[in-house]
């Protein structure tokens, strides 16, 4: 037991031994090469040097001195200066019997007998405050009575003798640095200053070891193995024989492979093969001794980590909803489907509304919104839907009529385009056909769902989302699951199935008809299970990560689980449908608009009814003052508004345009007669 692999820590009585019999036979040496032992620190000082020097003298070097003789040489000296004060302050050797002290019957001790030291609290109050430099160093104690400054040497047997390592305090804890420097300083616990020299283990190794090992030829490991019915690509047993196949078999088999010491097992199959087993049990299994470990596809949930130890995950899992879907018929109405009832009733309505306010914006100055009541009308619905698509003819002359529209466009354009890619959505992307679109629907529904025997989606549906028993329906197979999804409610089936990723990944590669809802609503992996503070655990958790870094865990994958026939696709499938809730900001800012240019447009109506003297009509007293007022407003807002000036002022620009084009012509002509008459002289010259 002191070859590779093992520790042996020693306490004082070691260094002791070596202190003062050293150096010991060969033998002896050999048996505790690499061994940790602690010896009580004494600081290095001349007079130390000094006092063994004379020690040398007197024994001649057969006898050496160790920690123990040193704290005696200083205890001596220190009852010596106790007990020159004692007498100092007048204190007497004495000594009297107690009554309280007596054998007990029967005893042979005779305690009766015993002697108190009278002024032995004087005695000790002068050892306490004694405050001294002895050969182990300051002869002072604290409140506890216990000496200041403690600390241990730490000491390396090695060789013919041993080797000081370091040291640890109280004050500091592990150090290669001097307790007599670091109390100079403030303390320092920090995981970094902890530290020691290198050491030689059993065995001559620097390698640190683990401090436990797996013999040879020791027990076998019985490690239980679920024996499944359904999903056997994971793990199964081969027919008429012991052994075990599958994705998490050959996991578990690199991981051991890598770890520096030899692990002898026995896969010991669990379940009765007609269905598959509860994990839950499995795993309880370790727990009672039934099994050392548990090897499979076993989900890290909270209750299991309650009990046993895991390692690190191999395989990233979670719970997922699966549910049919088919290519819905679009029909000729399929145009309407983008937007929802509510929706298509809003935005026809602001339609109108625009077409009203601009119409009213746009009448009194704007000779493309007057004319018969029909044709006003008609140009009011012709442009509000024609801004549907910007193919409106009507322009407009008002301010107030061209901000209207021009937030309009803006809510015409977003619509629009939500409504394009929405429709293209629904015209083009599968849709589903199921009722269950996610976790939230899946609670609220009262639809069957289906889950998996054996697994913990039973319990999470149930305890965790509080899912009805009832709802539940018990699936062993793959098969199992695509009848039960092509059957549907109405026919006795399920409308969704739950369970792990690698399940659905693996059902999905080969049923192309189904696909997954929502997204993942748990997040957790697959692990080994193993006893609580099982050290196998962490060794395997660190194998794991190195099959993962160096691509074998991929390799294994690719192996077992990549047989797929169609794609695995997890989009996620949601409603296409459009509400108003998307939109009613846009709606608000366009009725916000309308309203504020409809009242100003009406307080300008109202300032011009009230600085347009009434007509001689409404002066005579015929009708009612309230009709009259009410009979001006409308007119007011009937009639067009007077352009003379505006009107006049383009007649003299145009008049003014006119006369300059005149002008230029008149010019133009007198210039080709001179030019001509000019040339005719010339030819006449010239002849």
């Amino acid at each position: 037991m002191m070859g590779n692999g093992y520790v042996w820590i020693a306490t004082d009585w070691l260094s002791s031994v070596l202190d003062s019999a050293s150096p010991l036979p060969s033998e002896t040496m050999d048996t505790i090469q690499g061994v940790l032992t602690l010896r009580q620190h004494t600081p290095d000082s001349d007079r130390k040097r000094a006092f063994f020097s004379r020690w040398n003298k007197i024994t001649g070097g057969s006898l050496g001195l160790n920690s123990y003789g040193l704290y005696a040489y200083d205890s001596v000296w220190l009852l010596a200066h106790a007990l020159d004060a004692f007498f100092n302050q007048g204190g007497v050797i004495s000594f009297s019997n107690d009554s309280r002290i007596h054998s007990v019957a029967g005893s042979t001790l005779h305690l009766e007998a015993m002697n108190i030291f009278d002024d032995g609290m004087l005695l000790l109050n002068n050892i306490l405050l004694s405050n001294s430099v002895g050969l182990t160093g300051p002869l002072k104690f604290n409140s506890d009575r216990s000496l200041i400054l403690p600390a241990y040497d730490i000491i390396n047997v090695l060789g013919t003798g041993f080797r000081r390592i370091g040291y640890w305090s109280n004050y500091s804890g592990l150090s290669t640095v001097s307790p007599e420097t670091l109390y100079t300083k403030p303390p320092n616990r920090s995981s970094a200053s902890q530290k020691l020299y290198s050491v030689i283990w059993p065995g001559e190794t620097l390698s640190k070891p683990r401090g436990w090992v797996f013999p040879n030829n020791g027990k076998q490991l019985q490690i239980g193995v679920p024996n499944r019915v359904s999903y056997r690509e994971f793990v199964s047993q081969v027919r008429g024989t012991d052994l075990f196949k599958g994705f998490c078999i050959d996991v578990f088999t690199a991981a051991v492979n890598l770890l520096p010491y030899a692990v002898p097992y026995k896969f010991i199959s669990f379940g009765d093969g007609r269905k598959n087993p509860s994990y839950t049990e499995l795993v309880n299994k370790i727990t009672t001794g039934d099994f050392d470990a548990v090897v499979g596809d076993i989900a890290i949930v909270t209750n299991r980590t309650k009990i046993v130890d895991f390692t690190q995950p191999y395989v990233s899992s979670g719970m997922l909803i699966v549910a049919p879907f088919k290519k819905q018929n679009t029909g000729a109405w399929a145009f309407l489907r983008p937007f929802s009832p509510r929706l298509w009733i809003i935005t026809g309505s602001f339609f109108l509304i625009v077409g009203i306010v601009v119409w009213i914006l746009e009448h009194r100055i704007n000779d493309d919104f007057r004319g018969s009541p029909k044709h006003q009308i008609i140009t009011i619905l012709w442009f509000s839907f024609s801004t549907l698509f910007f193919a409106h003819r009507e322009n407009t002359m008002s301010t107030l009529g061209r901000l209207v529209l021009i937030i309009w466009l803006f809510v015409v354009l977003i619509i629009n385009s939500n409504y394009t890619a929405s429709l293209t959505s629904i015209l083009t992307v599968q849709q589903l056909s199921s009722p269950i679109k996610g976790v939230e629907s899946l609670i609220t529904s009262d639809e069957p769902v289906g889950y998996q025997v054996g697994s913990f989606a039973e319990h999470y549906l149930r305890e965790e989302l509080n899912i009805s028993k009832s709802r539940l329906v018990a699936l062993g197979s793959p098969e199992e699951y695509a009848l039960a999804l092509k059957l549907g409610p109405e026919k006795g089936g399920v409308a969704a199935v739950v369970d792990e990723r690698p399940y659905i990944e693996l059902f999905l590669s080969s049923q192309c008809t189904f696909r997954i809802v929502g997204q993942e609503f748990t997040k957790s992996g697959w692990g080994f299970a193993f006893p609580r503070d099982s050290p196998l655990a962490i060794d395997m958790s660190t194998a794991i990560l190195a099959l993962a870094e160096n691509g074998d865990l991929q390799r294994i994958h690719d192996k077992w689980l990549m047989q797929s026939t169609c794609s695995l696709e997890s989009t996620e499938i949601e409603s296409n449908q459009l509400h108003l809730s998307s939109f009613w900001g846009l709606f608000l800012i366009c009725g916000i608009t309308c309203f504020i240019a409809l009242l100003i447009y009406f307080l300008q109506i109202l300032r011009r009814l009230r600085s347009v003297p009434p007509p001689e009509s409404a002066s005579t007293g015929q009708g009612s003052p309230r009709s009259g007022r009410l009979q001006r407003f409308f007119s007011l807002m009937d009639e067009k508004k007077d352009q003379s000036k505006s009107g006049q002022k383009r007649r003299k620009v145009e008049k003014s345009l006119s006369d300059n084009d005149r002008d230029d012509e008149l010019g133009g002509k007198s210039k080709r007669r001179e030019t001509e008459m000019s040339t005719g002289s010339n030819v006449n010259s010239s002849n």
